[in-house]
């Protein structure tokens, strides 16, 4: 009778531990599913901030850029004004020192034909 007494509680006491492994074994499940979403939320939240920083910089970068464009084509503007009103002057400079050898040459061609000493 003894090593039957002994037999059942082995029986008894491996059962009980198999039952209590298949709680720890669930309740293990349990606590990974919580752990996964906890995680998905925290890259949804992290993905989603990271999204609108991204954003905020393109659009900063963007009037950066728009402000720099217009700021460089007023001085371009300009410059090339200021290269337009040299270039004129110089021309209108050329032009009258033309015209006064064409007038001294054409004086000079003028006196060699009626004879008169220059």
């Amino acid at each position: 009778m003894n090593l039957k007494f002994v037999i059942t509680t082995l029986l008894a006491a491996g059962l009980s531990c198999t039952g209590a492994m298949a709680q720890t074994a669930g309740q293990d499940v349990k606590n990974a599913g919580h752990d996964t979403a906890d995680a998905s939320k925290k890259v949804a939240h992290t993905t989603a901030r990271g999204t609108r920083t991204a954003a905020h910089k393109t659009a900063s970068g963007t009037k950066t850029a728009a402000r720099t464009t217009a700021h460089g084509t007023k001085v371009a503007a300009v410059k090339t004004k200021d290269g337009a009103d040299v270039a004129a002057d110089k021309t209108v400079d050329v032009s009258k020192t033309a015209a006064h050898k064409t007038a001294n040459g054409t004086k000079s061609v003028v006196h060699k034909v009626d004879g008169k000493p220059e």
